[in-house]
């Protein structure tokens, strides 16, 4: 029985595709092994070379579809729980998924169910890492689109899912879940994990699940984090990029950076050609620190020629410099209404923003068109460096507020961003 399954899904990964280098990495654990073959079906069959057969299934599936894949074992071995989980850290995943076969005293349960570490429901006596108790929430909703999919493509019951102190879904630092596929104990579900089709339908259940809520393109360094959702819109948009297959959206956004994501959005080479430009050229040497090997060195003479941009009394225009939140108002107000750092006769509702602040009628326009919001209700921090996930929102934003559509070729230097 176990050369079967494993040949089978040996031959299928010779004809996987090349990984992307930027794809997202989900690391597949096929549950048990070795000296430990977890339940016996009473048909006399294995869960570990059940699990391992899916396993590698899964892995077939998610590779086409443009994941990167790490699997805790690759045969009918040994592998400690805490070993699993260090190998699982290693591969720095976004995702982690157990694979497994159920057993109950009782041969009439049958059905598939999936396990996740829940804050809201601890066991004192198996704590879990700090990182699985903040995800309880995404590891939930892993589990919950995994099950949706595996009982669609099967037909197996909906068992539903289940807060549980397991260690492997416990202990680790990304969402993780135990899938228990079917019940090895009862004769009608024994029976289909025997099948080579229903182990296949089971791993293209999981791999949907997998998909819908973590699309293979998307950054893992976004799992949980509040600007998710306006990062992978304007990925989508070609608007963002990330480094590798990370969006550091925390770091602080460089003036380059910026704009080269404004360029995307406002199309300056378009704005140029139809004499927008108040400069026809810019020379590298007429800013120290700007250079034609600069990745962004079309981009940023573009933005000077358009008057978007000056260089610094120093003759610089610091190009890997973060720039700052009133810096960027200034620059989006200068490349929509064109108003920039007009003056600003309302009221100053940021305690350090006032009216005569360079940037205030930048900040506070965009502000009364729900595009910039203030670090605080009474404060918008003006010199502190924008963020990366900051920059996305405020994108995303003027997107939704203007109904703009960002240029469809968008720029993809290899160094961004």
């Amino acid at each position: 029985m176990k050369s079967g399954l494993i040949a089978l899904a040996i031959a299928a990964l010779v004809l996987i595709a090349p990984l992307r280098a930027a794809a997202a990495t989900i690391v597949v654990d096929a549950g048990h092994g070795g000296s430990d073959p977890g339940a016996v079906g009473v048909n006399g069959l294995y869960e570990k070379h059940v699990n391992l057969d899916i396993a590698y299934k899964l892995k077939v599936l998610l590779v086409r579809q443009g994941y990167d894949v790490v699997l805790t074992r690759e045969s009918d071995e040994f592998i400690s729980l805490a070993d699993r989980v260090a190998q699982t850290n290693a591969a720095n995943p976004a995702l982690f998924v157990s694979v497994h076969a159920n057993s109950h005293p009782n041969s009439a349960v049958s059905g598939s169910l999936v396990l996740y570490y829940d804050k809201d429901y601890p066991q004192p006596s198996y704590p879990a890492s700090d990182a699985m108790t903040a995800l309880s929430p995404e590891s939930k909703k892993l589990a919950g689109l995994v099950l949706q999919r595996l009982v669609a493509n099967t037909g197996f019951k909906d068992n539903g899912l289940v807060p549980s102190a397991a260690y492997v879904i416990r202990m680790g630092q990304v969402p993780s879940i135990l899938v228990e596929t079917a019940f090895l104990s009862n004769a009608g579900d024994a029976g289909r994990l025997a099948d080579e089709s229903v182990r296949q339908r089971i791993a293209k259940g999981i791999a949907e699940g997998i998909a819908a809520y973590w699309p293979a393109s998307a950054f893992p360094d976004l799992i949980g984090h509040w600007a998710q959702e306006a990062v992978m819109r304007l990925k989508e948009q070609g608007i963002v990029k990330g480094t590798g297959n990370r969006y550091e959206p925390d770091r602080p956004v460089t003036r380059a950076e910026w704009l080269t994501a404004a360029d995307r959005l406002f199309d300056f080479g378009k704005r140029i050609e139809s004499g927008k430009g108040g400069k026809t050229s810019v020379t590298d040497a007429t800013y120290a620190d700007l250079k034609t090997s600069h990745w962004a060195y079309d981009t940023i003479t573009q933005a000077i020629c358009l008057g978007y941009i000056n260089g610094y009394e120093d003759g610089t225009v610091r190009p890997d410099r973060p720039i700052t939140r009133a810096e960027v108002a200034v620059l989006l107000e200068r490349m929509t209404s064109g108003t920039g750092s007009a003056p600003w006769d309302g009221a100053a509702s940021f305690s350090d923003v006032p009216k005569g602040h360079w940037a205030a009628g930048a900040i506070y326009r965009l502000k009364r068109q729900g595009i910039l919001n203030g670090v605080t209700d009474k404060t918008f921090a003006p010199a502190k460096s924008m963020t990366r996930a900051e920059m996305a929102t405020m994108i995303d934003r003027y997107l939704t507020v203007s109904g703009a559509k960002p240029k469809s070729d968008a720029k993809s230097p290899s160094h961004t961003k």
